[in-house]
């Protein structure tokens, strides 16, 4: 007679224990921002008015989510795994038609009791089943080009959509999942060149175009002087060398502008230029130049580093040891923007120091490598590359975020992992951990 299994078998309890201790200090944080004095605490967080409260409720009902999920069957996310890929690529469709413009993004699909549903968020989880399901199949071999290109459509598909709904933070999200490709043989030639086109970018923000242009050519010019032997064995080396400089040269001059020009909107240019101290003139925009300020969104005007140079001002008073519990005076009296959301690192800054941040991100990082072990000791390459999917997406919003606040990269967007506040930030994030916690229950299993 063989004994039902319990909830609870084959669990990895450090990861619960981290997941609920990440959410606990998240409501925290946004409470630390929102709460006045003379406000009856209690009440406050069972009135369902503030964002804290709203977050609280928001756990709840992902305890619930995750409870559903440890009791579900492996199986079924590797049977459903693409039909849900092809469901989330839908709603992010669908935003086009039904969704809501929330700060001049349409991403948003509206739900009873005035609550959003951010499909793009969701997508993430989709897109790391479909791409474990692709990579599990026996017949792929991923050091072939022909499946390398496909794992990539699938990962960039919902990218695209989120370009297109304004959501450049959550597009860049998707390049992570080249981390899972690469655990699993992805060429590092194609991380190469992504780096190095990114470095293109950067350099050709500091130097004027015409310097850039020069510079590039001297390089290729001493890389063929180099070469100069093995080309008379190889003349091919000398084509790839000028290749490379023509592609650059023609990034460099005409592939970046258009993106900054008619790509990104006017204050994500802005922000990037403002990280090397230029300025980036709104009026050379032809796209924000002709957008019409329809529903909710703002006319489009030229900002600046505020947010930035705020959210430092807060995480820099925080000194060493930080200002103590509700007594931050730029997180609580508002003057970063987005603090309760995409700045909330800025209140755990303030309020707790160097200190209070260097334990929250041992927390992280705890989580982290905790989530690369559960990975390497799957039986399964599904579960694996699912493994490796979720540690990506997770060192990416938190690299990100953190960088962000502190003026290390722009501002896109990107929400702290179960820190931000927004039901479908967490939501997701939830659904990422405990399908991924069900998975390693059943590491025995080989899934497909």
């Amino acid at each position: 007679m063989t004994k039902n299994k319990s909830i609870s078998q084959g669990i990895d309890y450090p990861v619960i224990w981290l997941y609920a201790s990440l959410v606990a200090i998240g409501i925290l944080c946004i409470f630390m921002v929102e709460y006045r004095e003379g406000v009856n605490v209690f009440s406050s967080f069972i009135g369902g008015k503030t964002n804290y409260s709203k977050q609280l409720f928001f756990a709840g009902f992902c305890v619930l989510v995750a409870t559903f999920i440890l009791l579900t069957d492996s199986k079924l996310f590797t049977a459903f795994a693409n039909l849900m890929y092809v469901f989330g690529l839908l709603l992010m469709v669908a935003t086009f038609v039904i969704g809501k413009n929330i700060n001049g993004s349409k991403s948003w699909i509206p739900l009873a009791g005035g609550f959003n549903l951010q499909p793009a968020e969701l997508c993430k989880i989709f897109t790391a089943l479909a791409l474990a399901k692709f990579l599990s199949r026996q017949e792929i071999d991923f050091s072939k080009l022909k499946y390398q290109l496909i794992g990539g459509a699938i990962t960039m598909a919902p990218a695209v959509l989120s370009i297109l709904q304004h959501e450049l933070g959550l597009a860049l999200v998707y390049t992570s999942f080249l981390i899972a490709m690469y655990r699993e043989g992805l060429p590092a030639q194609i991380l190469i060149i992504g780096s190095s086109f990114g470095a293109l970018v950067i350099a050709s923000l500091i130097i004027e175009p015409n310097t850039l242009l020069i510079a590039l050519s001297v390089i290729a010019v001493f890389l063929i002087y180099i070469a100069r032997r093995q080309a008379k064995r190889n003349k091919g080396v000398i084509t790839i060398i000028f290749i490379a400089w023509l592609i650059s040269a023609g990034t460099q001059r005409f592939v970046i502008p258009y993106i900054f020009n008619n790509v990104l909107e006017c204050y994500q240019s802005t922000r990037i230029y403002s990280m090397v101290g230029k300025d980036y003139n709104c009026s050379d925009n032809v796209k924000s130049m002709k957008k019409q300020q329809t529903g909710n969104e703002k006319a489009p005007r030229k900002p600046d580093d505020y947010n930035v140079r705020q959210s430092k001002i807060a995480i820099g008073s925080g000194g060493f040891t930080g200002k103590g519990f509700l007594k931050g005076t730029q997180t609580r009296g508002k003057y970063v923007p987005e603090q309760h959301t995409d700045f909330i690192f800025t209140s755990l800054g303030e309020a707790f120091g160097f200190l209070g941040c260097f334990f929250f991100l041992i927390l992280y990082i705890a989580l982290l490598f905790r989530i690369v072990r559960i990975a390497e000791r799957q039986r399964s390459t599904f579960s694996r590359v699912y493994a490796y999917s979720v540690v990506s997406i997770f060192f990416f919003h938190i690299a990100v975020n953190v960088s962000m606040t502190i003026g290390l990269f722009p501002i896109v967007g990107i929400p702290l992992p179960l820190i931000s506040y927004g039901g479908s930030s967490l939501l997701t994030f939830t659904i990422l951990i405990f399908i991924l916690l069900r998975l390693d229950a059943d590491r025995q299993m080989v899934l497909r």
